[in-house]
């Protein structure tokens, strides 16, 4: 039986924590949301579940888990390890683990940063991270015209995984409109019975027009 002691810290503008959410709800798995606010993420305690200050952080029991594939991948193992969110066919499996690479490579380092340099003012390079996002772009366009999802013919983890920060690309000065194919992916994203939205932020002025 799920544990209802499943703890998610996190904050609700993080894309990162909002996949692991995503798939929680998915799964059906009773669990409630810790605040983790940047003071939090640099107290003692916090530095305990993850000497890195990051978020996610999921508490389940006596266990904790940093990192929001490796959460994702956990949750299905243990609570639906027969469910298609991990498929455990191995050509399946390796086209979900790539997907789960892009989340963590391209995708972090093009729409999130970017968002993350309009949004809070992160120290970064705009451009590059811009730059990164229309590649990345561009390649699930491809990718997606004649897919409904990323890694096989049903949602899986790599489709939670890189939702929330390419749906929000657009706060980070990046527009979606070029790319219809992945604005139909986000939208079968959000159509899923157990969707809940990321707060939206403001776009940047040159995107407020933006219907993406």
């Amino acid at each position: 039986m799920p544990s209802p002691e499943i703890v998610l810290h996190g904050t609700p503008l993080s894309g990162h924590a909002h996949r692991v959410e995503l798939l929680l709800l998915a799964l059906g798995l009773p669990y409630r949301v810790e605040p983790a606010p940047a003071d939090i993420r640099r107290s003692a305690a916090f530095r305990k579940l993850n000497p890195l200050g990051q978020i996610p952080v999921l508490q389940d029991d006596d266990l904790t888990f940093a990192d929001s594939n490796a959460i994702m991948v956990y949750l299905v193992r243990r609570y639906a390890p027969e469910s298609p969110w991990l498929p455990l066919d191995p050509v399946d499996a390796a086209h979900v683990q790539r997907w789960l690479s892009i989340a963590a490579g391209e995708v972090m380092h093009g729409p999130s940063i970017a968002r993350l340099i309009t949004q809070f003012g992160l120290k970064d390079d705009k451009v590059r991270a811009q730059r990164i996002a229309i590649q990345l772009l561009a390649f699930m366009e491809e990718h997606l015209a004649a897919r409904d999802y990323l890694a096989t013919a049903h949602p899986t983890i790599a489709d939670l995984a890189c939702y929330s920060y390419v749906a929000h690309a657009p706060e980070g000065g990046i527009s979606l409109k070029p790319h219809p194919a992945v604005r139909r992916w986000i939208a079968r994203i959000e159509a899923l019975p157990f969707f809940k939205p990321i707060p939206p932020s403001p776009l940047p002025p040159e995107l407020e027009d933006d219907a993406a």
